[in-house]
């Protein structure tokens, strides 16, 4: 599948501090430490309604994981996904008496266009799950091979599932106790209560094809995945199997990513899957969590197409740390576009070096993306019409991917 435009990166002079990010698993900010070519896989969007302000938090946050890398000298191998096959989609296209895939393909050309506006790096592969079919499906009877995974018996389907306890670390990632991911697993697309499972939290790995569905053909019999292999699968076949970052929305912890580090571990033999599992808080509108189910959105490209500079969405979002769930408001972008015009004013002068400010911006990226301080010392730099604007515009742009060319 093809991603969108990639934007050049300026090199910063100076000393890069590395990087630091919180990590789900061991509920710490650690050190990453990647090698010569720094491993992420970012989980994608089901293309049924993007993109809106929490897509964008989320994709930004793993953005500036790239810029601070890529200003540490790494090379960046970054995969995304994208679901472009589930529940959500079919239902939603039956709705709107649509094609499936036409309106994948429709939300999917929209997302891309709203991360070249935003100025995100693009993963060096995009995959869609239908393309990856084969793999997976794949992925699917090697577990069931192994023994991780088993057949519903006693039911007119034998879908696949995943016996959790063949993992022996089940859990490790999102730290839940048993009561907290039942009840979650049943929230967030899980089936508790199918009769015939060896265990209520175990997922489904492949669903055999039913009438009016779409499926394909596979090893373990006609039908299509289940969402947590194929993230484990995409990623163990792009990436390796072990990474150094996994990332999401924070609502990803459980059950997608404890459930696609289990998957991808049973399939390797490798723990942990991830060095850092590191998610982006929720962005909330009228005091609650922006989602599609609740259908109160704000769209990147409703706000494109009313005139908004891309550039002040970006830094209205960048205003709250990435971890943080927050409340999007009207505010929120009135002031951004006007800290917007403050900074690109600055960014014109000819003054005494600012390459202290430059330090001061690399030290808040490192630490755990702390985007308000970066921006507390960008605000300081506008303010202060001694200091040099072109080398801190690079840096801004290099770090916090905002240009301030107008």
């Amino acid at each position: 599948m093809q991603s969108w435009s990639s934007v050049s990166v300026p090199r910063i002079p100076g000393v890069a501090s590395p990087l630091s990010l919180f990590d789900a698993a061991t509920r710490e900010v650690r050190l990453t430490e990647p090698g010569q070519i720094a491993k992420i896989y970012v989980c994608g969007i089901t293309p049924y309604d993007a993109t809106h302000l929490g897509h964008a938090a989320t994709y930004l946050a793993f953005d500036l994981v790239q810029r601070v890398w890529l200003d540490n000298g790494h090379d960046i191998h970054y995969v995304q996904n994208v679901t472009d096959i589930d529940d959500p989609l079919l239902e939603r296209a039956a709705r709107d008496n649509v094609d499936w895939s036409d309106l994948a393909q429709t939300q999917i050309q929209l997302f891309r266009d709203d991360m070249a506006a935003l100025r995100v790096l693009p993963p060096r592969e995009y995959v869609g799950a239908v393309e990856a079919m084969d793999e997976v499906s794949a992925a699917v009877a090697a577990l069931l091979e192994n023994g991780a995974a088993y057949r519903l018996s006693g039911d007119e389907y034998e879908d696949v599932y995943f016996d959790i306890r063949t993992s022996g670390r089940f859990g490790y990632e999102s730290g839940y106790n048993e009561e907290t991911m039942t009840s979650l697993f049943g929230e967030r697309g899980g089936d508790p209560d199918r009769v015939g499972k060896r265990n209520r939290l175990d997922p489904l790995l492949w669903r055999l094809e039913r009438a009016g569905e779409p499926a394909w053909d596979s090893p373990v019999g006609r039908g299509r995945p289940g969402w947590h292999i194929e993230c484990a699968a995409i990623a163990g076949n792009r990436i390796g199997p072990s990474i150094d970052v996994q990332g999401g929305g924070s609502d990803l912890i459980y059950p997608h990513h404890e459930y696609s580090a289990a998957h991808a571990e049973s399939l390797s033999g490798v723990h942990p899957f991830a060095r850092h599992y590191t998610h982006a808080g929720m962005i909330g509108l009228d005091g609650e969590k922006m989602s599609k189910s609740r259908g109160n959105l704000v769209f990147v490209s409703k706000l494109r197409y009313e005139g908004v500079d891309p550039m002040a969405i970006r830094l209205a979002l960048l205003s709250g740390h990435y971890r943080a769930d927050r409340l999007w408001t009207a505010d929120l972008l009135i002031e951004a576009g006007e800290r917007l015009t403050c900074w690109r004013a600055a960014a014109t002068r000819v003054a005494a070096d600012a390459s202290a400010v430059v330090a001061s911006l690399r030290a808040a990226m490192a630490q755990d993306l702390d985007t308000p301080k970066a921006i507390a010392v960008i605000d300081e730099w506008a303010a202060n019409p001694d200091l040099d604007g072109w080398s801190v515009a690079m840096a801004v742009d290099a770090l916090l991917g905002i240009t301030l060319a107008p």
